[in-house]
């Protein structure tokens, strides 16, 4: 089976071809244009989804040597996401299934990171934990199945990767934020600073804006007194700012590996490609003794791949889908399709 991904739920255009485990072509087009802004323009993002997404399906299929009238099933992100964005791929993913009498798999961008472990050699096995770590989202679950996902817990407030962003802005750094404070972190030689992060009574739930607030605090203090923050402190506020967040996301996930018989960890999400966190869930796994699964960079972030694993994923369990299918820019109330 030939399977088209289409991903554009936000500023990465993604044309993915999978035949059956193996993937044929994963390609990734980022708007870099938004760093000039500070954060993701949606309207600008949209144009620039209409822009590239038919000359890279025929890249794509061009790299994978495969043609048009040979694909028998394509899916694309549904949500969430930028609905604007999320309109193209979508719509454009219809009308190319529609035009070929191929079936269809709208797919829940999220399930998409929860299951992209699959992508990899080494793969999670059921049951397993799934940390997901992303700009919009950080979730823990106990994934059981390709069709049984329980939500543990999630951020009542800001996602991690939404507080490395907005930490990066304070520190006056480029968008996005989570590279380059990981960048300064490693600079850093360590430091007796510590940023507080939330003990809230859900023991699985993440908040993240008070983090963000006591940074913010440290340093406008710090500004009062010498106008501007010099390279060392910045270098270890971003160390400690690391630091508190990935520890907060380690501590709930220990937890969860305590409470919960799993056989594997899985770390997803654009986060993930975070090295301090990889290392930690790595650590995490050889202290309890089981695996832990973690993507490569190419699929931490939004990428076709992933989707076309998923809806493939869908349809080999019977799910299907008409042409009616709508986006949905927001998480749904439990969160999956199912």
């Amino acid at each position: 089976m030939n399977v088209l991904g289409i991903e554009s739920s936000c500023d990465e255009t993604s044309v993915a071809v999978l035949f059956k485990n193996k993937l044929l072509a994963n390609l990734i087009s980022s708007q870099d244009f938004h760093k000039k802004y500070g954060g993701v323009v949606p309207e600008l993002s949209s144009r620039a989804h209409l822009q590239i997404i038919i000359p890279l399906v025929k890249q794509a299929l061009l790299k994978s040597n495969v043609e048009l009238k040979d694909v028998d099933l394509i899916c694309a992100t549904a949500g969430p996401g930028l609905i604007g964005a999320l309109l193209v791929g979508f719509t454009f993913a219809k009308g190319l299934a529609l035009s070929l009498n191929k079936p269809f798999v709208p797919v829940n961008h999220i399930e998409g990171h929860i299951f992209s472990g699959f992508l990899m050699d080494e793969k999670p096995e059921f049951p397993f934990l799934a940390l997901v770590v992303s700009g919009g989202h950080t979730l823990l679950l106990l994934v059981k199945s390709f069709t049984e996902i329980e939500k543990l817990g999630s951020t009542i407030d800001d996602a991690a990767g939404e507080a490395y962003d907005k930490v990066a802005k304070m520190l006056e750094l480029q968008y996005p934020g989570g590279p380059k404070i990981q960048e300064l972190a490693s600079k850093s030689k360590g430091t007796d600073i510590k940023f507080p992060i939330a003990n809230l009574k859900h023991p699985f739930d993440f908040s993240f804006s008070g983090v963000k607030t006591s940074v913010l605090r440290f340093i406008q203090k710090n500004k009062i007194v010498d106008k501007q923050l010099d390279y060392k402190l910045k270098n270890d506020i971003a160390f400690a700012f690391q630091n508190a967040v990935n520890g907060a996301l380690i501590k709930n996930t220990e937890k969860a590996l305590r409470e919960f018989k799993v056989n594997s960890i899985s770390l997803v999400g654009g986060v993930a490609a975070n090295k301090n966190l990889r290392n930690s869930i790595v650590s995490l796994g050889r202290k309890y003794g089981i695996k832990s699964i973690i993507p490569n960079f190419e699929f931490c972030g939004d990428n076709a791949a992933m989707i076309a694993f998923r809806g493939k994923t869908l349809f080999n369990e019977g799910k299907r889908f008409d042409l009616s299918s709508k986006p949905f820019p927001h998480l749904t109330k439990d969160g999956f399709n199912f």
